[in-house]
């Protein structure tokens, strides 16, 4: 380990994320590289992906300013991974996101961004154990149960978002 990287860690007193003991520090630092304060390594932005995909909770921090770079970093994971041969948003998608920018109230879109998000994550869980209950249950009464907690969620996401219009 470098003794810049060490000096670095050595003088940061505090946990910049709010004494959050839990929270990984990730330093940036201007040649690019990406260095983990937990393992003491060089890491890649792949690795990055795998700790998002594991479920770990970190900050990334530039390493002359301390300043939180986080959003660049995952701006740029998914750049990396929109280029590969499977993209996840289309090009009309793209241009959409791009065009709320430009709109005053682009909050809204971003309410209904992470609500939308939140909502088809729940399903993904809710159907993992779904088919989990149908390998040891009924499986008609698993479906039924699936359906009405599907109209439940999205009563309440349609409720919070067009009240979020209202109350513009």
């Amino acid at each position: 380990m470098s003794d810049d990287i060490k000096d670095d860690i050595n003088d940061q007193e505090e946990n910049p994320v709010g004494g959050d003991e839990d929270v990984r520090v990730i330093k940036k630092y201007p040649n690019r590289r990406i260095y983990d304060t937990q393992t003491s390594k060089y890491i890649k932005v792949d690795d990055i992906r795998d700790m998002i995909v594991d479920g770990i909770a970190f900050v990334v921090l530039d390493s002359k300013t301390g300043e939180d770079v986080t959003r660049s970093v995952l701006l740029q994971l998914i750049i990396e991974q929109e280029s590969e041969n499977n993209p996840l948003f289309t090009t009309e998608n793209l241009k959409s996101f791009i065009r709320y920018y430009g709109q005053v109230p682009h909050q809204g879109f971003a309410d209904f961004m992470n609500q939308s998000l939140s909502f088809f994550q729940s399903q993904q869980d809710q159907l993992r154990d779904t088919y989990s209950d149908m390998m040891q249950n009924n499986a008609m009464k698993a479906f039924q149960d699936m359906n009405k907690k599907n109209m439940d969620m999205w009563k309440k996401m349609s409720e919070g978002f067009y009240g979020n219009i209202k109350k513009k």
